[in-house]
Order: structure tokens, then sequence, then C-alpha cells
């Protein structure tokens, strides 16, 4: 089997993927990690302390870039309170120097199967920036207050604190401890307010694709596996902390009318008349009394034909993009998905847009000014990121095709069990995804969407990273 390794530095050489820091960006990220940094400009060096919160972070199994940590309690009277500590990033980063303009060329930390191309050094994002356990570290840390419907009651709090983060649980090991009722009190409140907050989103007609994910994992020997990773809940419940974090926020750079939202235009009608068509081919029913989201959300990835639909419905929401916005307020400011004004800001260590958007929310919350370096930048951020974004897609769409090719490389001819996703009306072509291995690739002629048909390998060129199939039968 052709190996990954020339693929990737291939993908890598095309696309123009930093190999290694700078040494001077190196030695930057080094000395305020030795210093431990020191307050943005116009921010007083004391913060909070805040080391008696419980937190946690809840990630992937072997993360160290740590972004959020997470604490949640009932509230006496009832209702709950979110403790949601961020990476203080800025307390690390100057505005206008060396690490700070690196970051802006790169705009996102971009993961591959083999390696991560950082957004900040490893010494930052890894270390004396990333909320480890049992270490002391800056951050900002939410309050957010919630009644028993898990709706925020409009008492916030968003402040510079230090905090201490107590272990660095992985998403399995807290479903399991969850599923066992083994788990803590502030986990059984991440269970109560995710499930809360996830039908307060359908109640808002928030669309949530649970669309299982191309993943692509080395063995020992370097060899590609390709898996569809679906989601656990604890994963969902642990996203909507975040989301909430992020409806907050954006409500508070509206009333500021100062800020960065993440905005999404809603799907356009005819997309959803060629969506709904497909349904009633399929023998899938969508009254019409049943609004998009809530159809969407009655698919069960797990049954073929409706797997099929859910692809179609995700090329419904395109078009993501930031609104910066400094006095008057965005005529659009909503995010479709999430049905509600939305702000990045939780994840700093992986994203240049949340450093700036957490200092806007920060000023606003204390009635103070929002610092000059963070409201310049805001006019082009969008572009930035814009860009950044769209990097990052096409690199991991690149690595997954590049993986296929090399899984398929040397069984031309097999077959394989699959099902029809997408037609392409200009090519007079068909998609399929396979079982195992999780390959999604092109099929020579057209096939009715959601049929399951037995395909042939026809084409499989790793350096090309291109696939084909074709029926079997011809």
């Amino acid at each position: 089997m052709a190996a990954l390794a020339p693929v990737l530095a291939q993908i890598r050489e095309e696309m123009a993927v930093p190999d290694a820091f700078p040494a001077a960006v190196l030695a930057a990220a080094d000395e305020a990690a030795r210093a431990g940094g020191g307050p943005p400009p116009g921010v007083g060096p004391d913060g909070e302390d805040a080391r008696d919160l419980d937190l946690v972070t809840i990630d992937p199994e072997g993360s160290r870039d740590l972004d959020q940590a997470y604490a949640g309690e009932r509230r006496p009277g009832g209702g709950y309170r979110i403790h949601y500590a961020i990476a203080d990033v800025a307390w690390f980063v100057a505005p206008g120097g060396l690490l700070d303009l690196e970051a802006h060329e790169r705009g996102v930390t971009r993961y591959q199967p083999d390696r991560r191309t950082s957004l900040y050094p490893e010494v930052l994002s890894q270390g004396a920036a990333s909320l480890l356990p049992d270490q002391d570290r800056r951050a900002l840390l939410w309050s957010i207050d919630l009644d028993a419907d898990a709706m925020p009651t409009g008492s916030v709090g968003l402040r510079r604190a230090v905090v201490r983060s107590r272990r660095a649980l992985s998403y399995p090991g807290v479903q399991a401890m969850l599923d066992a009722e083994q788990a803590d009190e502030s986990l059984v409140v991440l269970r109560e307010v995710g499930r809360l907050r996830e039908a307060r989103e359908a109640e808002r007609g928030g669309v949530s694709l649970p669309l299982p994910a191309q993943e692509v994992v080395l063995d020992a020997d370097g060899r590609p596996t390709l898996g569809y990773e679906a989601p656990l809940p604890v994963e969902g419940w642990n996203a909507q902390i975040s989301l909430l974090t992020g409806i907050v926020a954006a409500g508070i750079m509206l009333d500021g009318r100062i800020g960065l939202l993440r905005t999404l235009p809603p799907p356009e009608p005819a997309t959803l008349d060629d969506l709904r068509a497909r349904a009633t081919a399929l023998g899938v029913a969508w009254p019409a009394d049943v609004r998009y989201p809530d159809f969407v959300r009655s698919l069960d990835p797990g049954r073929t034909v409706d797997a099929a639909l859910l692809h179609l419905a995700a090329r419904t929401l395109r078009g993501a993009g930031y609104t910066a916005f400094d006095g008057e307020v965005p005529s659009a400011p909503a995010h479709a998905a999430v049905a509600s004004p939305y702000a990045h800001v939780t994840a700093p260590l992986r994203r240049l847009a949340d450093r700036h958007a957490n200092e806007v929310v920060l000023a606003l919350v204390a009635g103070t000014p929002v610092p000059d370096w963070a409201r310049d930048a805001l006019p082009e951020l969008p572009a930035t990121m814009a860009a950044a974004t769209r990097n990052e897609k096409s690199l991991e769409r690149a690595i997954v095709d590049g993986a296929e090719a090399v899984v398929l490389a040397g069984r031309i001819g097999d077959t394989f069990e699959a099902t029809v996703v997408a037609l392409d009306d200009k090519r007079s072509s068909s998609t399929v995804q396979l079982a195992d291995p999780a390959v999604v690739g092109p099929l020579t002629g057209r096939a009715p969407i959601g049929a399951r048909i037995t395909v042939r390998v026809a084409e499989a060129d790793p350096l090309a990273r291109r696939i084909r199939f074709e029926p079997a039968g011809r």
C-alpha cells in the first residue's frame, strides 16, 4: 500500500502550510512563557484569584491545546451557574509583536494526521497559555446564570482571573462516567444544561447536522486508516456551553455596538425547495407545516435514506463568515444554524479572531474603553479569518482525498457496497459513500439518491488525490 507521507508532504507544499515557526517567533514565545506574560495594553495587572473553582477541561483524548475549562453548579433558588474559563492568550501575545504578526499570517491551527500547524508556538499553545491540569493559569472567566430552563437570566460576569484546572478529561471518559452514574455534580449539571440548551436550540430553529465525520488516523507503520467518527452525546452538551457563551458574548457586543460576529445567512428558498423535492422522491415525508430545522432534526443518520438527505441538507448551510462592526449594528447579525447572533470567543489558542473579540467583550462588561489594538484590528479580521478558514477546509479535504486514494490504491477492481448520497446534474455522475473503508467518492453514471449499490474501484491515484468508482455490473 502506498504510504501517506509523500502525499501529505505534497499537500503541504502545494498549500504552503508552514513547516515551522521562524526562530525569532520561537524566541519571543519562549520569553513570554518564561516571563509569565503580562497584561495587554490598557489592562491592569491584577486579576481575580479563582483557583478555588473545581474546573475541568473536556477535550479529545491526548489534547494539550486546552482553550476552555468548565464548572457547573445549581443555584440555591433554582437554575444553574456556569463557570467557563477561556485561555487568556492576550496575556502572552503583545499587539503588533512577532507572535501577533505570525498569528495573523496563520489565522487558525491546522490539524493533520501526523502533526498540527499551530496558531502559536507550542511553548504557549500547549504550555504556558494552555489550561493544563494542576497549573496556575491566566484565564478569562465567564460566570453565566441560567434559569431552570437553561435560559440566561441576564446575570453575566466576565473578568480576568487566575484559575487551576483540576483534571484534563476526555469525551469518552466523561461519557462513561455519566452513563454509569459515577460523575460528579458538575458533570451531571453539564448533561442537564446541555440537554436543556439543545431543547432551546430546537425551539429557536437552530440546525445541527448529526453526520459522522471522516477521520484519518495513522497506524504504527504510518499507514492511514479511515473511519466515520460519530460524536458522543457529551460532545454535543459540551458544545452547547461554548455556544451559550458565544450567544451571550454576541448580545453584549450588539448592546455595546462594537464587535465581531460569526454569521451565516439562512438557506435560500430555492435550495429548500430542492431539498423538499428530493425528500419526496426518496419517500421521506416532509409535511408543509414542519420547519426545515425540525425536519433535519427528525432524520436518523443510521438510516441510509436519511443519511443521504443529511448530506444534501449540509449544502443548505453555506456562506458562514465574520461580520465586524463599530457604531452601526449589522442588519443581518444572526447565524442561521445557531438561530441567534453568535460570536467566536471560546478558542483563542486555535483561532486568531477570538483573542480580539474577547477584549471587546471584557471592556464592554467592565464599562471601560475597548483597547485600541483590539478595536483597530476588527475591520481586517473578517478577510483574514475567511482566508484562514478556506485554507483549513481545503487542507482537510485534500488530506481525506489523499488518504482515500492511498487506502484504495492496491484495490483496483475490488467491489464494495455503497450508498448514493448526491448527484451532479451537470456531469451526469453520482457520489457514493462506502461504509468500510470510510470513503466518499464519485461514481461514473447516475444512480438514485439513497440507493444501495455495489461499486467497483476504477481509479485510485494518491499523488493526484483522485478516486473513481463504477457500477459493479459493468
